[in-house]
């Protein structure tokens, strides 16, 4: 083989381990959409959950004492809060 022959298939070679290391990082790295939260500026308030995924409302008195009126009138038509 002569000189120019190898140059290019080492280059082909290199160029194909770089693009599947570029491949395999993109695979395992894990897609930022699927991990990203969406906010709207403000966290969202956290409620607890039974295991059927229904909305359970926290009726702590130690946490009742801290709730405003509106987030109570919300957990007592048993939705899920979205006021503080």
């Amino acid at each position: 083989m002569n000189v120019a022959r190898k140059s290019i298939i080492a280059a082909l070679m290199t160029g194909s381990m770089a693009l599947g290391a570029l491949v395999g990082a993109a695979a395992f790295a894990g897609g930022s959409s699927a991990n990203a939260a969406t906010t709207t500026g403000q966290a969202a308030p956290r409620a607890a959950a039974s295991p059927t995924g229904t909305f359970v409302s926290n009726e702590d008195p130690a946490h009742e004492a801290t709730e405003s009126a509106a987030r109570e009138a919300q957990e007592d038509a048993g939705q899920r809060p979205t006021v503080p």
